[in-house]
C-alpha cells in the first residue's frame, strides 16, 4: 500500500475517533477498509474478520485479565482498601499534609488491587475527599492530588495497561510487571516530596497553621471542622470510627500476602501470569468471604461488575487485533516505520510525536483505547528507532497515562470531579493542581527514555 492511502485508513480512523464513534467501531470501519483496499475482495475481508475472531480471542493469556480484575474486585469490595487507608492515614497522622500523602501513598497500595488509573481515582475521590473537606483542605488541591496519584495505577503491577499492551505486541506480561516496579515506585516517591515540600511552604492549603500565625485549622479547630462536618457523614466516616489496629494490620498483611504470593508466583517461575491471576482470584475470594465476610450478593454482583466491564473491552481488543492485522496485510504499519526510519529525524523527535499523540488522544477518550489505536503501529517504530521494547512499553503507558491529565480535556480530572459531585470546585482549579503530577509524570518519562535501565535493568537481574 503507498503512503498516500495508508494516510486515507488512518486519517479515516482519526476522523471517527475525534467524531465520537465509539473506539470500536471506528477501529473495525477503517480495518475493514483498509484490507478491501489492499485485496479488492469482500470474501477475503470478511474471511480475515471471522479467522481474527476465531483464532485472536482464544488465546490463553486473554484470561490474566478478567481474572486479575476479579482479585481487584473482591479486595475492594471486602473493604480492605479502606482499610489500608485508614491505616495509612494513622500513621502519617503527624506528618504535615498527611491526609494528601495518605491518599498518594494509599493509591500505590490501591494499585496493586485494581491497575486501573480511573477506577482508582473514582474509588479515592468518594473516600479521600470527604476526609480532606472535613479538615478544610483546599478543595482544588485536594482533588488534584487525587487527580495525579491515582496515575500509579497504571505502573505498579499488576496493571491492567501492562497486560493489555503485553497482549498487542506479543510481550511478556511478568517482565512489564517487573519493568514498572522502579519506576512506579521513583514516581511515588516524587509525589511523596512534592507533598511534603508544599505542605511545609503553603501549610494553609493543607489545613495548616499558616507562615503569619493565622490558622485556618489548628488542632482544636480540626475538632470543630470534623463536627461541623458531621452532618455530612459519609459511610466512610461511620466505617472508620470501628476500624481497629488489629483489623488494619490484619487486612495489610492480607493484602501484602496476596501481592507477594501473585507477584513472586510469576517472577520465580512458580506460575504463568495467567495461571497467577487465577491463585489471586481464588486468594481475593477466600479473603473477602472467610475473613471479611463478603456476602453472596456482594460476589455476585462483583462478578457482574467484572463481566460489564470486560465485555465491552474484550470487543475492543477484537477490533483492535483485525486492525493489527489490516496493519499488517496492508502495509500500512510498515509504510509508516519507513518513512519514519528513513528520514533525517533524530529518534527523540520521533519518540516526542508519538509522546504528542498519546496526549493528543488522552484528552478525549481512555487510556485502554488509546493503547488499541496507537500500540500496534507505535511499538514496531520504537524499536526501530533504538529504543528496547520493555522500556518503550514503560515510556508509552505513563506517556498515554499522563493524556489523561492533560488540559483542557483530560479524563481522570473530569472523573474526580464527576465523582466529587462539589460545585464549589471547578475543572480548571483541578487541572492546575494535578498539573504539578502531570510534570513529574514527564520527568519520569524523561529518565526512562534517558536512562532505559530504570525500566529493565530489576527484569535483567531477575529474569
Amino acid at each position: 500500500m503507498d503512503m498516500g492511502t495508508a494516510i486515507t485508513v488512518l486519517g479515516l480512523l482519526l476522523i471517527m475517533v475525534f467524531a465520537g464513534f465509539h473506539i470500536a467501531m471506528a477501529l473495525g470501519v477503517t480495518s475493514l477498509i483498509g484490507l478491501y483496499l489492499v485485496t479488492d475482495s469482500f470474501d477475503i475481508t470478511i474471511n480475515t474478520l471471522a479467522r481474527t475472531s476465531f483464532e485472536g480471542m482464544r488465546g490463553y493469556v486473554f484470561a490474566a485479565l478478567p481474572l486479575f480484575m476479579l482479585m481487584g474486585e473482591f479486595i475492594s469490595r471486602s473493604g480492605a482498601a479502606q482499610d489500608l487507608y485508614i491505616g495509612i492515614n494513622r500513621a502519617v497522622s503527624r506528618i504535615p499534609g498527611r491526609l494528601a500523602l495518605a491518599t498518594v501513598l494509599g493509591n500505590a497500595v490501591f494499585a496493586f488491587l485494581t491497575g486501573v488509573s480511573i477506577a482508582a481515582a473514582a474509588a479515592f475521590t468518594r473516600i479521600a475527599y470527604p476526609q480532606m473537606k472535613s479538615f478544610r483542605y483546599d478543595r482544588g488541591l485536594s482533588l488534584g492530588v487525587i487527580a495525579g496519584s491515582s496515575c500509579l495505577g497504571m505502573l505498579i503491577p499488576p496493571s491492567n495497561l501492562m497486560i493489555l499492551w503485553a497482549i498487542l505486541v506479543e510481550e511478556s506480561i511478568g517482565h512489564l510487571f517487573l519493568a514498572g516496579i522502579v519506576p512506579g515506585l521513583l514516581l511515588t516517591a516524587l509525589f511523596v516530596t512534592y507533598v511534603l515540600i508544599t505542605a511545609l511552604m503553603r501549610p494553609e492549603m493543607y489545613g495548616e497553621r499558616s507562615s503569619s500565625g493565622t490558622a485556618p485549622e489548628n488542632a482544636s479547630a480540626r475538632s470543630v471542622g470534623a463536627a461541623a462536618a458531621h452532618e455530612e457523614e459519609t459511610d466512610f466516616d461511620r466505617y472508620e470510627r470501628t476500624v481497629g489496629l488489629k483489623q488494619i494490620t490484619f487486612s495489610a498483611l492480607s493484602v501484602l500476602g496476596m501481592i507477594i504470593c501473585v507477584l513472586g508466583g510469576i517472577w520465580f517461575g512458580f506460575f504463568t501470569p495467567t495461571e497467577a491471576a487465577g491463585v489471586g482470584a481464588i486468594l481475593a475470594l477466600f479473603f473477602a468471604v472467610i475473613v471479611k465476610g463478603l456476602r453472596g450478593k456482594d460476589i455476585v454482583e462483583g462478578i457482574l461488575q467484572v463481566g460489564k466491564t470486560l465485555a465491552p473491552l474484550m470487543v475492543l481488543i477484537l477490533m483492535a487485533l483485525l486492525y493489527s492485522r489490516a496493519l499488517a496485510l496492508t502495509g500500512i504499519g510498515g509504510a509508516i516505520e519507513t518513512y519514519f526510519t528513513e528520514s533525517s529525524f533524530p529518534s527523540w523527535v520521533i519518540l516526542l510525536f508519538m509522546i504528542f499523540v498519546w496526549f493528543l488522544l488522552g484528552m478525549i477518550i481512555d487510556s485502554k483505547s488509546i493503547m488499541l489505536i496507537t500500540v500496534p503501529v507505535f511499538a514496531p517504530l520504537g524499536v526501530l528507532i533504538g529504543y528496547d521494547p520493555i522500556a518503550f512499553a514503560i515510556i508509552g503507558i505513563m506517556a498515554i497515562e499522563a493524556g489523561l491529565l492533560t488540559p483542557p480535556f483530560g479524563l481522570i480530572v473530569y472523573t474526580v470531579k464527576s465523582a466529587a459531585n462539589d460545585d464549589e470546585v471547578s475543572a480548571l482549579q483541578i487541572f492546575a493542581s494535578s498539573t504539578p503530577y502531570w510534570i513529574m509524570l514527564l520527568i519520569v518519562v524523561t529518565l526512562v527514555a534517558v536512562w532505559p535501565n530504570i525500566a529493565i535493568g530489576l527484569s535483567n537481574y531477575i529474569l
